[in-house]
């Protein structure tokens, strides 16, 4: 058995786990990285940039349909053809190049990277079934950042019909009918961009509507694209199980049961730490429900060992889970570093988007709110796509802003904006003053900060 020794070792090498490992290696830790696949965990890989890829390809894909249709500002063009198999290879060669890029990353800052899956022996001892044969590594330090993993429904365990978002996103063939399990942002952003490739999509949801955790206006806009893209959406729907694998599938809703025709079932219910085969038991941490328990310097309950990422509490989200890989790393290069972030913005790729960043009408019910609609924004009208708005909720004594939510085309990319100002503890005032490039959509933060201290210039 090959044994080797070290600073650090990473255990995990999606955004949290490569970050870490990375940036202390170049702070001069000696730093081993065990990752059982490919380096860049679930998002690089089956996550979120393939599915992103996808959004992409399905917009295209949709844009061209309706201009072969009645045509879109005076552009038409013939009767548009998906090749879904080149889709699929672009898809691909995207992923390849930024676990290249990673791959590159960890090399040029020294890490060593073992491929295997590792299992802990004790706090400081881990087993890594690597390809060469077993190895045995002794580090001074641990981190656990090895990511979360799909939940499965009872009744309705994955298989050849029944995919989780993976298996999804690796279809070589189009489903004629994909019945969505779940309504949340993976549900709906998988959702949407299979019924733009011309897939009869219905979506199954436990709740009494989509995204629960927003606000109705905030997922408005959604739910009227779902109709507009004839997307069939079940509400206070269970799904029971396959009444016919491949072919119906059973369901209990309002009305009863029922049954509907299915090719295939996407189940998007959750995630749940990842923490199958660590022999995680043999430290006897602390836990927080199904997470490990941290402190706000990602500390477990046994000295040396940290956790990163989705196998912690909060959000499961792969810059949450890079930042806390950064602290983490510096921590351990003798920096003195705590968790006191503000805000952690969130984006679903729904259409239209929607970012969220600080805290929601819900949390802060007593907030003052400032509004304002892309209808009246010139970008917005110039790109034929109005739907949405930008709405700030901040602190009525003295106008801090403790959120901003967002819904509307590529808004995506203001999701930085929104929280540099929640950050830096900016105050709508600040936001007021400041001036906004015109024409852009991020002209709607402004005005709806004006809406809040005197008048939006536009509203």
């Amino acid at each position: 058995m090959t044994e080797m020794t070290c600073d650090l070792l990473v255990i995990g090498g999606g955004p949290g786990g490569y970050v870490c490992a990375s940036r202390a290696a170049r702070q001069g830790l000696d730093t081993v990285l065990v990752e059982g696949r490919r380096v860049g965990g679930t998002c690089l890989n089956v996550g979120c940039i393939p599915s992103k890829a996808l959004i992409h390809a399905a917009d295209l894909y949709h844009t061209a349909t309706l201009q072969a249709g009645e045509g879109l500002c005076g552009v038409t063009v013939a009767t548009p053809h998906l090749d879904y198999g080149q889709t699929l290879d672009w898809s691909g060669s995207v992923v390849d190049k930024l676990c290249s890029g990673v791959t590159g990353l960890l090399g040029n800052s020294g890490v060593k990277t073992l491929t295997g899956w590792a299992h802990f022996r004790d706090g400081k001892t881990v087993e890594v079934d690597s390809e060469t044969g077993p190895v045995t590594i002794r580090a001074a330090k641990v981190v656990i950042a090895t990511g979360s993993q799909p939940v499965e429904l009872p009744g309705l365990p994955f298989g050849p019909h029944t995919l989780d978002s993976t298996a999804a996103l690796a279809l070589a063939d189009l489903p004629a009918r994909l019945a969505v399990v779940g309504a949340g942002y993976i549900g709906l952003e998988l959702g949407t961009a299979f019924a733009k490739l011309g897939c009869k999509v219905t979506i199954v949801e436990a709740a009494d509507r989509i995204l629960p955790q927003y606000d109705d206006k905030l997922t408005r806009p959604v739910r009227r694209r779902l109709e507009e893209l004839g997307i069939t959406l079940k509400l206070e729907t269970r799904v029971k199980g396959w009444a016919q694998e491949g072919q119906e599938l059973t369901l209990s809703g309002p009305e009863g049961e029922e049954t509907l025709a299915a090719d295939k079932a996407l189940v998007t219910v959750g995630r749940a730490p990842n923490l199958d085969g660590l022999s995680i038991d043999e430290l006897r941490l602390r836990h927080d429900g199904p997470f490990l328990e941290i402190d706000d310097q990602c500390r477990t309950s046994m000295r040396g060992v940290y956790a990163i990422g989705d196998v912690t509490p909060g959000p499961m989200l792969a810059h949450r889970a890079m930042a806390q890989g950064e602290m983490v790393a510096d921590l351990l290069a003798g920096h003195t570093k705590r968790w006191d972030k503000t805000c952690i913005p969130a984006i679903c790729f729904t259409d239209p988007e929607i970012v969220t960043a600080g805290l929601l009408p819900s949390e802060a019910p007593e907030a003052e709110t400032g509004t304002f609609q892309f209808r009246a924004n010139g970008r917005a009208l110039t790109l034929g796509d109005t739907e949405g708005f930008i709405r700030i909720l901040a602190r009525p004594s003295d106008h801090v802003v403790l959120g901003i939510q967002a819904t509307g085309p590529g808004v995506s990319e203001l999701a930085a904006a929104f929280a540099i100002a929640i950050e830096s503890g900016l105050r709508a005032e600040d936001i007021a003053a400041t001036i906004h490039a015109h024409p852009t959509l991020g002209e709607a933060l402004q005005e709806a900060a004006l809406g809040l201290t005197s008048m939006a210039n536009h509203g």
